[in-house]
């Protein structure tokens, strides 16, 4: 769910600026899943630049302390929200730590690294929701030593309908800077793509795996 319509406007703004989001409608990018996409968002990007990192944290700090209060501790989803994550928690002075995919294969074997007290109530940061395995993954990660995690925030969502029901079946609330309507809202209002082109993106959000 995106929250505020101009921030999602500017967070598309700035994600096409630094090219952290590239279209491709006649040759897509193929996903880990093996889904063929007509667009590729790499978050990562946003560390690069300055402003943009500013603009991104000081925008999910402000979710975070607004929907959640004080009496939180944060945690980023690895690798693409370590970053972000430790940002938004050093504005906010709160505990973080970060979850990886899987548990270390050596040492201590975490797979949650960091210091947060057992028990607490948890923010999740996510760079990206898409079919929402990796996010799920890390926030089942924290329920089972024992976290209560309150819901996930992201910088941007494919808003798939699949992806967003295995959420609300774990009762996860989730929100986002910007979603996949925010984009093509903005390529319509630009007209850099044709009728059949819109279309096209319009199409494969209602159906990934069966997209062509």
């Amino acid at each position: 769910m995106v929250l505020d319509k101009k921030v999602a406007e500017q967070t598309i703004n700035y994600l096409t600026q630094i090219n952290a989001i590239k279209l491709n409608t006649k040759n897509p990018f193929t996903w880990t899943s093996g889904i063929k996409s007509p667009i590729y968002c790499d978050n990562r990007l946003i560390l690069s630049y300055p402003d943009v990192r500013k603009f991104i944290a000081d925008e999910m700090t402000n979710i975070v302390k607004n929907l959640y209060g004080e009496n939180i501790s944060v945690a980023g989803v690895a690798t693409g929200a370590i970053a972000i994550g430790a940002m938004i928690a050093e504005r906010l002075d709160l505990p973080y730590a970060y979850v990886r995919p899987e548990p270390k294969g050596h040492g201590l074997k975490n797979q949650i690294e960091g210091s947060i007290q057992e028990g607490s109530n948890v923010v999740v940061i996510e760079d990206l929701i898409s079919t929402g395995k990796s996010s799920l993954n890390a926030i089942n990660a924290l329920k089972s030593e024992g976290y209560n995690v309150m819901g996930m925030l992201s910088i941007f969502s494919y808003n798939f309908q699949f992806a967003n029901k295995k959420f609300e079946d774990q009762n996860i609330s989730i929100n986002s800077l910007s979603d996949y309507n925010s984009l093509v809202e903005k390529i319509e209002s630009e007209g850099s793509l044709n009728e059949i082109e819109i279309n096209r993106l319009k199409t494969w959000r209602e159906d990934p795996e069966i997209w062509k």
